[in-house]
């Protein structure tokens, strides 16, 4: 069971981890704590009162829990996660979305959310906006007559026509703010590329570019076209290194800013007043060497970063716009008795809906009138039409087969099965805390490290250096900023990451983003779904057995031309299994569909049946003891399993199943000898997940298993201490890939799975996780070797840029020194990088 909990008396998020870790000390629950809401999410095997929770925090501090909301569950076991307080309904054609949140992705302030975009007042970093979970109203207009925008379908007024769905037009602000991004990059890259070979342009052989623009007019050019990089396209990353100073959260930017921002006020000086500056720091033509193109650089190398990081988050909320696409806009309401078209935010409960074959059911509900074949995959996963008759509940989002049946409306809005789910994915994306990145966790220290360097430096040369010394002290002290700026820090992450998912690409494993290869190489759990994962998700006729008295040509031929008109997929499967055989169907009759038992129809004038025990009872036809035992003995490994008669007596039997993929036992064989407990958690039944189970070498396995089942499964892993990763292919999968440590999906599945998942594998084969967790190992190794490289030159620089070898050799560590060590540790970095590819 699960309770919602208000909290009181939590003011941070170390008050919420405190909460959540005294909460989860108690045996038998599972407790989530967000900030904002100050509210606690309890999984509990058995009841626990109120009291017994309170006295568990009030050891713990100043905290105060009381039961928030019960959460409904229907007859079998779904719980919905909204809130009593919340009303989907309130006014009738009401369509509007509840008002846009934002939220760090740093998360600085823990769980809190932002009324409003822009940067974070901690770190200064974009917020993102939280996916909304109610879609807009949908308008519609005359693709004649433009002009023309309505609220809902219809006909066009002018002409007549048919009034179609108004497409967006509008970008989200996630791919606005990459938009942003981009076109920023590129007017760095424009200005940084001649800033650069000005600067360099004495490094080629007869310095051509020397002998036409003098010294003077080069470094004028070199400041002008530095302007529009620093105080326009990377302007971002100098009020980040501000807001990191005021707050006292240093980070990366602290030092990029603090670093550019020198080098920058270096360069200004040496180019407006050079003569200040000793000799030392003098080049051969007789100016101070200036640092524009060092500054520029490393301005746009870190804006590139950025750039890539925004394309992240742009498809961060990709999954829940995937899920909103499932649910249609509008439904067909029977009001006195004729059908309205409406808006599926103006559904009520109670009402009456009519939905068509082919159509989405736009809300959760149980049928009133009529039957249907309803794809459930959405939900369970699996492929398999399951057949409603009157009385059988439908969810939102599944799909009508070939029938029109009316509904009665009982879970609208955010109470639909299928808000749950999207509410699940957003939930959980929102509350996994992102990976602290090592460099940023090296970056906490060493920050303040140089920072107190250079200040060391600057005061003991003024005091005790030669004249100028207030000179010598600023410009050695600036020697120390620029080779600490940490280029070669922030490409050590970034290279590995770039190279190593182009490695990934190419063996068809998929990798969305830096967190995902170091969450992988932690894994010690792997929860794998089954249809399409591990099976083939592809019925094929795996048996076809013969009675007594008949032959297996015959089996096929009735087989066949019962199910050639049909679309069902044993159908598809039976077919494709007689195609093989060079088996042609013949002419039948009387064809009829007997719901949820087979069908019948008139062979040759012979009567002629394919189903279950049911259909054989029904049509009077005994079944053979022999063929009955073998027939039990395949439905006990899970199978489908149907008899085919012929003349009123039983001809035979075929067994239908989902085919593991050749790769799945050597795959799993594999990661257990790594380590990696796999566990499979699957909608199927029992008997289906036991026979895979046993077939693959797994220990543990659950049947039956829904959405909410496999997200509470990962949470009572993750809350034992395990990094959990979850491999599918589904929608039903989807809020587990988000809540999971590591999410891998199927390239063969849905796009919501792949929109939820880290990991995607092109091949839709679990080989695919194999390698993605080798590569992991490998990129985090490669990873921590370029930190070594970028490091190694500073621990060997900053010291001799702060001049400790100047009074026993007269050795000095001009800038210009300076900024060639941090562009040779670069080097390294990216080197190093490449070698992922051969590894």
């Amino acid at each position: 069971m699960t309770h919602t909990y208000s909290i009181e008396g939590m003011s941070c998020n170390g008050c919420r981890e405190k909460v959540e870790k005294a909460l989860n000390s108690i045996g038998g629950i599972t407790a989530q704590v967000s900030l904002n809401p100050p509210q606690s999410v309890i999984t509990m095997a058995a009841h626990i009162q109120t009291e017994d929770l309170q006295q568990v925090l009030s050891r713990a501090g100043n905290y105060k829990i009381r039961m928030q909301d019960h959460k409904s569950s229907d007859s079998q076991g779904h719980h919905s996660y909204h809130s009593e307080k919340q009303n989907v309904n309130n006014k009738e054609g009401d369509h509007e979305p509840k008002g846009a949140k934002y939220y760090c992705p740093m998360h600085c302030e823990g769980d809190k959310t932002y009324d409003k975009p822009g940067s974070c007042p901690v770190c200064g970093m974009n917020l993102e906006k939280i996916p909304q979970l109610q879609a807009a109203s949908s308008k519609y207009t005359c693709p004649m007559h433009p002009e023309i925008v309505k609220e809902a379908p219809g006909a066009c007024p002018i002409c007549g026509m048919e009034l179609i769905p108004l497409a967006s037009t509008d970008d989200s602000e996630e791919e606005n703010h990459y938009k942003i991004l981009r076109r920023k990059f590129w007017i760095a890259v424009a200005f940084t590329l001649p800033v650069f070979v000005l600067a360099m342009g004495e490094m080629i052989p007869g310095d051509p570019i020397g002998r036409v623009v003098g010294q003077k007019v080069s470094s004028w050019l070199q400041f002008a076209f530095s302007l529009p990089v620093v105080f326009y396209a990377t302007w971002m990353f100098f009020q980040r290194a501000w807001t990191s100073f005021v707050t006292l959260k240093l980070n990366m930017f602290s030092l990029i800013g603090l670093g550019a921002a020198a080098a920058f006020a270096f360069s200004i000086g040496g180019l407006l007043i050079p003569s200040v500056f000793p000799e030392e720091f003098r080049g051969h033509h007789g100016g101070v060497h200036l640092y524009f193109e060092a500054v520029t650089v490393i301005l746009t190398l870190v804006l590139l970063g950025q750039l890539l990081e925004a394309k992240a988050h742009s498809r961060t909320s990709g999954a829940i716009r995937e899920l909103l696409k499932l649910a249609p806009t509008d439904a067909t309401l029977i009001r006195d008795g004729k059908d309205v078209q409406i808006h599926i935010n103006e559904i009520k409960q109670g009402d009456i809906l009519r939905v068509k074959p082919g159509e989405k059911i736009p809300v959760d509900g149980s049928i009133t009138e009529g039957s249907a074949s309803i794809d459930e995959s959405m939900i369970t996963g699996e492929p398999i039409p399951v057949t409603k008759e009157q009385g059988d509940k439908v969810s939102a989002g599944t799909i009508n087969g070939t029938k029109t049946f009316l509904m009665a409306a009982e879970r609208v809005g955010e109470e639909t099965l299928l808000a749950q789910i999207i509410e699940m994915v957003n939930f959980a994306s929102r509350s996994r805390a992102p990976i602290q990145k090592l460099a940023d966790k090296v970056s906490r220290y060493f920050v303040p490290a140089v920072i107190t360097i250079a200040l060391i430096t600057f005061v003991i040369w003024a005091v005790y250096g030669p004249q100028p010394a207030y000179v010598f002290g600023f410009a050695n002290a600036l020697a120390v900023l620029i080779i600490a700026c940490p280029c070669a820090l922030g490409l050590a992450t970034p290279m590995s990451i770039m190279v190593g998912v182009g490695s990934g690409a190419r063996q068809g494993v998929l990798i969305k983003n830096a967190e995902a290869l170091e969450k992988m190489a932690k894994v010690d759990v792997l929860i794998t779904d089954k249809t399409g994962t591990i099976t083939e998700e592809k019925p094929s006729l795996e048996r076809l057995s013969a009675s007594e008295g008949s032959d297996e040509q015959e089996v096929l031929r009735v087989i066949s031309s019962l199910n050639q008109h049909s679309e069902h997929p044993l159908a598809t499967a039976i077919m494709n299994y007689a195609i093989t055989k060079g088996t042609n169907p013949e002419k039948i009759e009387n064809f009829e569909a007997v719901t949820g038992k087979g069908v019948t129809a008139i062979l040759g004038h012979q009567k002629a049946a394919i189903g279950n025990r049911g259909l054989m009872e029904e049509i009077g036809i005994a079944i053979p003891e022999k063929l009955a035992g073998e027939v039990a003995n395949e439905q006990g490994q899970g199978k489908t399993v149907s008899f085919v008669s012929l003349d009123n007596r039983v001809i035979g039997f075929i067994t239908i199943t989902d085919a593991v993929k050749v790769t799945s036992a050597e795959a799993i064989k594999s990661l257990q000898n790594k380590g990696i407990d796999v566990i499979m958690l699957t909608g199927d039944n029992p008997l289906t997940a036991k026979a895979v189970a046993q077939q693959l070498g797994l220990q543990h396995f659950k049947a039956e298993a829904l959405p909410g089942d496999k997200l509470d499964e990962i949470r009572k892993l993750q809350a034992q201490g395990k990094v959990v990763a979850m491999a599918g292919d589904g929608i039903n999968d989807a809020p587990a890939l988000a809540q999971a440590d590591i999410g891998i999906a199927m390239g063969t599945g849905t796009d919501v799975a792949i929109e939820s998942a880290g990991v995607t594998l092109l091949q839709g084969d679990l080989q695919g996780i194999v390698k993605a967790y080798e590569l992991s190992h490998k990129v985090m190794k490669n990873i921590r070797q370029n930190l070594f490289l970028a490091f190694i030159y500073n621990i060997i620089g900053i010291p001799i840029a702060a001049g400790v070898l100047y009074p026993s050799f007269g050795i000095l560590l001009s800038p210009m020194i300076a900024a060639a060590a941090m562009s040779l540790s670069s080097v390294s970095v990216i080197l190093n990088s490449l070698r992922i590819k051969n590894l």
